[in-house]
């Protein structure tokens, strides 16, 4: 018995020792689980060791070695890497600006059911170091047509045009000339202005970069791309051209056989060197393809398009967007030594204006514009320059560019040196303005290059405006005024065949609509010269002055449906013709509230029993001016 209860004992005295030695074990493993953690005051203590003090000074030195590579390449790169939580720097936030390199969705340019049918379309803004030749007055005439054509199919429109004056070419020309480059572009601006409103072209704002209104717009882009980190200080060494205002890349050069260095557009270049401020355009290569996947559309013709995606898809390169050898520009904001790269500049003008910065403006509703209508040679410019900027700037991209080409004189590209410039002024006044805005329009397939002549200018005169449509008009309205006492007759059951010339004047408004939504002014004039044709054919073929005395009756119907037929062509021509369109409705009648496209496609019809005027000639042939005769010798 002695000797169990010896035993027990010693169990019950093991129990306890080994009870004791497991739960020390426990507090050591929870004491070394806490250190970790590093919740408890031996925490604290651990933390001063020098494995844990070398460890944290190592993971210390790496963390600030990525910040300051961040910096040094692309500074929003710290933010980039920072946790989502994070919060940023409020000196650098800003409504409706991104503060961070991170690619975001790009602004779609669609309309806000707010916009209704507003229509904001501009022309490229001219450089007046010169006088305007016919390429100036080419664009000029198309983008009045397209913006004519919008009004008239019940748009919302505003029309952007102007001078683009600053840059070392005025510089250079001001100096020639003995005069400053502020008079320069005073005198030259306002020739500009003289050829549109001549030509009958129909802006809303004749903009200048020279106004005050345009420097507090380009300098609010700058400070917004500024604060957004996409601008930054560095020297530019590369080939410039004057004439051009671009910077191009050696590959984009070649030497000629007359030993000088040219630039992709034939201009010569010229080694810089030069501190610069430059646009991060590279970090905007993803963001552009991107759009111009989201929106096919935003480039056109198609051609055009694929040269703009090809160059993006080669590399980007960052843009030198300040000069310092130079003052005449837009100073950069907190560095006057610099003035802003005219690209900056100029593109900036499209928003200017429509009121930028003053979003409150009225104008700012047109915003983004539509179309930019430009040449070929700027599309670079346009489709990839201004719409990074109105990324970095936190402005919505404009909605499309679309690139006319070049007008060649019998082949030739005109030059100063070749002596084959033309004056739009003196082609205005030898041919009759819309007789050349019709000619230019009819003859070029808009998009594409084109030539003329004054043979070509002459037939499409004598051919299409004198014969087929003014002959068709004069004939069978001077059989009304002289048989039906000048008033439109009343017709009587249509036949077959007036049905179908009816028909085909109805369809040329869808016709039109689908042809200029992409800007496609000749098929538009193809589709309503179809029209014409085919009302001469109907008008020979009835024979109305035989039915005079035959059958009186179905004359006043052939009469009727000729006019009907007129007065859809006359609207139609309104755009690209508008003085002399409007002598045409005046002779048929027509109400000044009825001249639009809402009274086509059979929605009206001509009213009958209208009193006309006596009819006039609205185009007279062109008769080559006699020589005149020697004097006596």
């Amino acid at each position: 018995m002695a000797t169990r209860k010896k035993s027990s004992k010693k169990k019950k005295k093991a129990k306890k020792v080994a009870s004791a030695a497991a739960k020390k074990r426990a507090r050591k493993a929870v004491t070394r689980k806490t250190k970790r953690a590093g919740k408890t005051k031996k925490t604290g203590k651990a933390a001063k060791k020098p494995a844990a003090k070398k460890a944290a000074k190592k993971s210390a030195g790496k963390s600030g070695k990525k910040a300051k590579a961040g910096t040094a390449v692309r500074p929003r790169k710290a933010k980039k890497a920072a946790p989502p939580a994070a919060p940023k720097p409020p000196a650098k936030k800003k409504p409706k600006q991104k503060s961070a390199p991170v690619p975001k969705p790009v602004p779609v340019a669609k309309p806000e059911p707010s916009r209704g049918k507003l229509f904001y379309i501009t022309t490229a803004i001219s450089y007046p170091n010169g006088q305007p030749h016919i390429g100036h007055a080419y664009e000029a005439i198309a983008t009045d047509t397209l913006a004519r054509f919008q009004r008239l199919d019940g748009k919302d429109v505003f029309f952007l045009t102007g001078t683009d004056e600053h840059g070392q070419k005025m510089v250079q020309t001001a100096a020639a000339e003995g005069m400053t480059a502020s008079a320069l572009a005073d005198r030259n601006a306002a020739r500009f202005r003289e050829m549109d409103e001549v030509l009958n072209v129909s802006f809303d704002r004749f903009i200048r970069t020279t106004e005050p209104a345009h420097y507090r717009s380009v300098q609010e882009v700058w400070r917004r791309m500024q604060e957004n980190g996409d601008i930054y200080i560095d020297a530019y060494s590369g080939w410039y051209s004057v004439r051009d205002e671009a910077y191009y890349a050696d590959e984009e050069t070649t030497v000629g056989e007359d030993n000088v260095r040219r630039g992709p557009q034939g201009s010569p270049v010229e080694w810089v060197e030069e501190k610069s401020y430059f646009f991060r355009l590279s970090a905007y290569q993803d963001r552009l393809l991107e759009l111009y996947e989201s929106q096919p559309d935003f480039i056109g013709p198609d051609s055009r398009r694929n040269e703009v995606i090809s160059f993006v898809r080669g590399g980007l390169k960052d843009l030198s967007i300040s000069r310092t050898t130079f003052d005449w520009g837009v100073p950069v904001p907190g560095d006057p030594e610099h003035v802003m790269y005219v690209w900056v500049d100029a593109l900036t003008n499209y928003i200017t204006g429509v009121g930028f910065p003053d979003e409150s403006d009225p104008r700012w509703r047109y915003w983004p514009a539509d179309v930019h209508i430009i040449g070929k040679d700027i599309i670079r410019f346009h489709a990839v320059y201004w719409p990074a900027f109105l990324m970095s700037a936190g402005v919505p991209v404009q909605k499309r560019v679309y690139a006319h080409g070049f007008l060649f004189n019998r082949g030739e590209k005109m030059s100063k040196s070749v002596g084959n410039v033309v004056d739009p002024f003196n082609l205005a006044k030898q041919y009759g303005v819309d007789q050349m805005r019709y000619f230019f329009l009819r003859e070029v397939p808009f998009g594409q290059d084109g030539n003329y002549s004054h043979e070509a200018i002459v037939a499409r005169i004598n051919a299409e405006l004198a014969n087929d449509l003014g002959n068709l008009a004069q004939r069978s309205l001077s059989m009304i005024s002289k048989q039906l006492e000048g008033r439109l007759p009343e017709p009587g059951e249509f036949s077959d065949s007036d049905k179908a010339i009816l028909a085909q004047a109805d369809a040329m408004i869808g016709l039109s609509r689908t042809a200029m939504a992409t800007q496609q002014i000749h098929q538009w004039l193809n589709a309503v010269w179809a029209v014409v044709a085919e009302a001469n054919r109907y008008f020979a073929g009835e024979a109305p002055w035989a039915l005079a005395k035959t059958d009186p009756a179905r004359q006043k119907t052939v009469l009727y449906v000729t006019a009907e037929v007129v007065r859809q062509i006359a609207i139609l021509a309104l755009p690209v013709m508008p003085a002399s369109a409007d002598k045409l409705l005046d002779s048929l009648g027509v109400p000044a509230d009825e001249r639009n496209f809402a009274a086509l496609g059979g929605a009206k019809r001509i009213m009958p029993g209208t009193v006309l005027p006596a009819p006039v000639g609205v185009f007279p042939r062109y008769v080559e001016p006699k020589e005149p005769e020697a004097g006596p010798a």
